[in-house]
C-alpha cells in the first residue's frame, strides 16, 4: 500500500508550507499602534461624558438618496459616519493605524496575499440582527459590482475576492502584495443584505439603510433636512472604539441651495457649525452684530474652549490645514459635549472648563 501512504506524506509537508497568521486586535502602517489590546477609550475622548441634546448641522445643496456607494444620485449627508460601520476603526491621534470594532481580530498572512478577520460576536445591525461574514462578502460584492461607484472598483482593484470561512470569519484574497491592502480592507463598509433585498443595487436609493452604527434615521424631507436619532440598542456603545463617543441623541442635517441664504441662517442660529476655508468670505462675510456680541464665536485658528454645543463655531482653514484637522464635523458628531480643540488637532473632553492644550502650556511654562 506504498501509494496511499505518499498521498498522506505530501498532504502533511503541504500543511507545513500555509501561510502562518498572527491574529491581532489593531494594525498600524510602519509602526507600532499606540494603544494596547486591553485600552479602554481613546485618549482624546471623556468616557464619561453627558448623553443628550441635538446637534444640527448645515449642508449645501440637496441629496435624493441614502446609498452612498452608487453613482446614481447625491447621497445624504452623515451616512458613512452614523450609519454604516468598517471592520476596523481608525483612530484620530496617530498617523494611521487601525483597531478592532466589528472585527475583532486581524489575521495578515506572511505572504502578504490574504488578509482573514473574526468578526465580533457582538456585533448587531439596527434592526438587532447579527453581523455575519456572509453580510461583509455581500457588502463588498454589492459595492465592488458594476452596479456600485466605479471609484470603489479602482481603490479596491487588488482584492481578488472575498471568501467565507465561517459564520464570523472572512478572508480577504489579493492580486498582488501591497504593505496597505489589508488596512484598506479594514475599512470597508457593511450593511445588511436586507437593506437591499430584491432591488438591484444600483437603484437602491431610498430605502432606509441597515447599517451597525450608533444612529438611525427616523425623519427626512428629501432635499430639505435629514434627521438622525442615537439608537439605545447602539450594540457598540461601550465598546472602546466607541467609549465616549456619539454623545448627541440627535443630529439633524440642514441644506441649503445658496452660500448667502446658509450663511444667515447661520447667524440667525439654525445651526451650530461651519467651516470655512475662503480667505475673503472670511474676511468679508463673518462679521455683524451677532459676532460683535459674542452670540456666534468666530475662530480663526483651532478653538482653545468650545464647552457650549448650542453656539455656532467657525473655523478658517487652507486646503493643507483641512487635511490636517481632525477635529472635523464628525468628531462633532462624536464626540458630543464640552468639545475643546488644541493645536495637536484632536477633540478633547474636559470637564473643568479648560482643555487638553492647558496642561502643555503649563509644562512648557514651567520648563
Amino acid at each position: 500500500m506504498p501509494q496511499p501512504v505518499q498521498v498522506i506524506f505530501v498532504f502533511v509537508v503541504s500543511l507545513l508550507y500555509l501561510p502562518q497568521l498572527v491574529a491581532a486586535p489593531s494594525v498600524a502602517l510602519g509602526y507600532q499602534p499606540k494603544y494596547p489590546a486591553d485600552f479602554a477609550h481613546f485618549d482624546y475622548v471623556n468616557p464619561d461624558a453627558p448623553k443628550g441634546g441635538e446637534l444640527v448641522l448645515s449642508a449645501f445643496g440637496d441629496f435624493d438618496s441614502f446609498n452612498p456607494y452608487i453613482l446614481k444620485g447625491v447621497s445624504a449627508d452623515g451616512l458613512g459616519e452614523l450609519i454604516f460601520e468598517p471592520l476596523m476603526v481608525q483612530s484620530e491621534d496617530e498617523p494611521y493605524s487601525l483597531y478592532a470594532h466589528l472585527a475583532e481580530a486581524v489575521e495578515l498572512a506572511d505572504d502578504g496575499l490574504s488578509v482573514t478577520f473574526r468578526l465580533n460576536p457582538g456585533a448587531r445591525f439596527s434592526n438587532g440582527d447579527p453581523v455575519l461574514a456572509e453580510d461583509v462578502k455581500f457588502s463588498f460584492d454589492a459595492i465592488r459590482s458594476d452596479k456600485g461607484h466605479p471609484q470603489f472598483r479602482f481603490y479596491w482593484a487588488d482584492i481578488r475576492e472575498a471568501v467565507v470561512l465561517g459564520p464570523r470569519t472572512i478572508r480577504f484574497n489579493f492580486h498582488k502584495v501591497n504593505p496597505e491592502l489589508h488596512m484598506i480592507a479594514a475599512q470597508i463598509p457593511v450593511f445588511s443584505p436586507k437593506w437591499v433585498g430584491d432591488t438591484p443595487f444600483d437603484k437602491l436609493t431610498r430605502e432606509i439603510p441597515v447599517g451597525s452604527g450608533p444612529y438611525t434615521i427616523t425623519r427626512y424631507s428629501l432635499g430639505k433636512d435629514v434627521v438622525f436619532e442615537r439608537n439605545p440598542d447602539y450594540w457598540a456603545r461601550d465598546l472602546s472604539t466607541r467609549r465616549g463617543m456619539y454623545n448627541f441623541d440627535r443630529v439633524i442635517f440642514k441644506y441649503y441651495r445658496d452660500s448667502t441664504v446658509e450663511l444667515e441662517a447661520l447667524k440667525a442660529g439654525e445651526f451650530g457649525f461651519k467651516l470655512v476655508n475662503h480667505s475673503k468670505q472670511w474676511a468679508r462675510d463673518y462679521e455683524g452684530p451677532q459676532f460683535r456680541l459674542d452670540m456666534l464665536h468666530r475662530q480663526g485658528r483651532p478653538a482653545r474652549h468650545l464647552t457650549e454645543v448650542d453656539i455656532a463655531v467657525v473655523v478658517e482653514a487652507t486646503h493643507r490645514e483641512l487635511r490636517n484637522l481632525k477635529c472635523s464635523i464628525r468628531q462633532y458628531a462624536q464626540l458630543g459635549f464640552h468639545l475643546a480643540l488644541h493645536h495637536g488637532d484632536t477633540c478633547h473632553h474636559r470637564d473643568d472648563g479648560r482643555d487638553a492644550g492647558d496642561d502643555a502650556d503649563q509644562g512648557q511654562k514651567g520648563s
